[in-house]
């Protein structure tokens, strides 16, 4: 079973030559581990969420592994349980890309698609990158709210939005609002990291996804 973008027109080919270090860390993986995905990762869920996350970039035994954002890893765990417990899944997630578990209202996009050395994409990479998102975010109609992981993905989402950074700091379930209406909410990455040294504790998190149900709701 091979994972299905729910916004194929605006995904890179499998091959993308766009990123040079990452082309040829990808080819590295393929050699290594040639039963995984090993490509950029599409978009998961919903393209009439209301809803949509963004990442930073695929973790090398998850999506990576996998082909599906956050699926197989650590951060997935915590990510999924509390989309399910706002009522945003269907399904049971089982961290495999056939466990038949789905989103409901919300969709997840990534900052970078293609797995990054050490997961810490250069800046010239995420700007390279950010052409993707921004044709994603486009195609997101009903998206009044977007929720970012990390300060990198709060940088890539402000300006994919068309808002300006300067006047939109990062900080947890700090909360910007963007060009056209829709409003940006920031949250710790559910990261191994994060959640093991007390950074992001589940409370922390499910609060941000509290607040992005509850805007969403009032638009």
């Amino acid at each position: 079973m091979l994972p299905q973008s729910p916004l194929p027109d605006v995904e890179p080919p499998r091959d993308c030559p766009l990123c040079p270090r990452l082309v040829a860390f990808r080819h590295q993986c393929r050699a290594e581990f040639p039963d995984w995905w090993n490509a950029p990762v599409s978009a998961f869920g919903d393209p009439q969420a209301t809803i949509a996350i963004i990442g930073l970039a695929p973790g090398k035994h998850g999506a990576n592994r996998t082909g599906r954002p956050f699926t197989g890893d650590f951060a997935g765990t915590l990510l999924y349980e509390t989309l399910a417990k706002f009522g945003l899944t269907t399904g049971a997630y089982d961290a495999r890309i056939d466990d038949g578990f789905a989103l409901r209202g919300a969709i997840i996009l990534n900052s970078v698609k293609c797995l990054p050395p050490q997961n810490k994409p250069t800046p010239e990479e995420i700007r390279t990158c950010r052409p993707f998102l921004e044709a994603a975010v486009a195609r997101l109609p009903n998206a009044s709210v977007f929720v970012a992981l990390g300060q990198i993905a709060h940088q890539s989402a402000v300006r994919a939005l068309g808002g300006h950074l300067p006047s939109a700091k990062f900080g947890h379930l700090a909360e910007h609002a963007m060009p056209g209406g829709r409003v940006l909410i920031d949250s710790y990455h559910c990261s191994r990291y994060n959640q093991n040294t007390g950074r992001l504790t589940r409370g922390m998190f499910e609060a941000v996804f509290e607040r992005a149900n509850a805007v969403s709701r009032a638009g």
